[in-house]
């Protein structure tokens, strides 16, 4: 493991151990942290035969800590975003769906990219935000069967406060996030792709569609 590596890992790890510490509701904590300790996992288990961009790394990170702090606090409660621009709610859980969108759509077009599943740019900008807009849908409805399953103990984790569209304008915000994404840093991306195809195999990265 190299220092970048490093520091990436004592981040996730100590900002994990500072959310696991007296949360607001451990149930809740334990629902918001599990994506993000399962994308640990596969980061582990696939860094060595399909090593990410170093943007998309720092994305997934930011993506985790979001939900780290989501988990310590309850997306309804975040400290800094309570009465944030004079709203009377607690919107930290809105940054949670747009960053649903922003940080997997570079995921998608990573390995749409390096498996080449499409040709094209723009099929590779229609099917990365897509499987965001899906992804979206799909947590939405995973949000609904543990309300289901668990009661009144999953409010905190459905985070609606009252907000009859809150599911809607979820995947509204994740599927605007997935757009901003691609529009801001498809370019960056590109050029971390090709820094990536010159250090590895080809069987790690494949070319950037033109």
């Amino acid at each position: 493991m190299n220092a970048k590596n490093g520091v990436w890992l004592a981040l996730f790890v100590g900002v994990l151990a500072w959310s696991g510490i007296a949360p607001k509701e451990r149930f809740t904590w334990f629902l918001e942290v599990v994506p993000a300790m399962i994308g640990l996992v596969l980061i582990l288990a696939t860094r060595k035969r399909f090593p990410l961009t170093p943007l998309l790394y720092g994305l997934v990170l930011v993506h985790c800590i979001i939900l780290m702090v989501g988990g310590k606090y309850t997306y309804a409660e975040v400290p800094l975003f309570d009465g944030l621009f004079g709203s009377t709610r607690n919107n930290y859980d809105k940054l949670g769906h747009f960053a649903q969108g922003f940080i997997p759509a570079i995921l998608a077009r990573e390995i749409l990219i390096r498996r080449a599943v499409v040709n094209g740019r723009a099929w590779l900008n229609v099917i990365s935000v897509s499987l965001c807009l899906a992804f979206s849908a799909l947590y939405e409805l995973i949000e609904w069967g543990v309300a289901e399953a668990s009661g009144e103990s999953a409010e905190a984790f459905l985070g609606t406060q009252g907000y009859v569209w809150d599911t809607q304008s979820d995947m509204l915000l994740a599927l605007v996030g997935a757009m901003v994404s691609l529009v801001l840093l498809s370019r960056w991306h590109d050029a971390q792709l090709a820094e990536l195809k010159a250090r590895t195999t080809p069987v790690a990265c494949w070319p950037v569609p033109k």
